[in-house]
């Protein structure tokens, strides 16, 4: 079992992040010919990414709810995330075009995707007798008090950081 971490503790949000939700969705179970290897292309590219951190994924949260999966992922930038997804030589592209030769849309797999680009200062989050998980995984942990001691202070805080810096 992980570590607890026994205090509240929120994160240190003074980066941009990009927070990636993809998935695939298994719409006919018996033709496990069409999802198997879908789900083992999503292995092999996980196994590239965490084997190659400078292409800038920063942790992922993974919740399987058959028949439809969620993984949330982390990158340090949209830039790294668009790259990673268009390179030639990563496992990804030929992973999307083989998908698109077996699939396509004839129903039997379904895969999607939402991209969220989120400044630095406008999320938050708080962990209380958790283990290292979500962006607590990927970023700084820092005591929730003080200014950090609610949602809606973490937010004002970094706001107000953010804008004097800009003046």
């Amino acid at each position: 079992m992980a570590k607890l971490i026994k205090e509240r503790v929120t994160v240190a949000n003074e980066q941009e992040l990009v927070v990636f939700l993809i998935g695939m969705r298994v719409n006919n179970v018996w033709k496990v010919q069409k999802w198997v290897p879908v789900a083992a292309a999503m292995t092999r590219m996980l196994k590239e990414l965490n084997e190659h951190p400078e292409m800038g994924l920063l942790g992922i949260e993974t919740t399987l709810n058959f028949p439809t999966t969620l993984m949330v992922q982390y990158w340090r930038s949209f830039e790294d995330l668009a790259v990673y997804a268009g390179n030639r030589d990563a496992v990804h592209l030929p992973a999307w075009r083989e998908f698109n030769r077996q699939v396509g849309s004839n129903g039997d797999v379904g895969i999607w995707h939402e991209t969220y680009r989120i400044p630095a200062g406008h999320y938050e989050a708080v962990y209380n007798n958790m283990p290292k998980f979500g962006l607590g995984k990927v970023l700084p942990l820092i005591p929730a008090i003080g200014q950090r001691e609610s949602a809606r202070t973490r937010m004002a805080a970094k706001q107000k950081a953010l804008q004097g810096i800009q003046q």
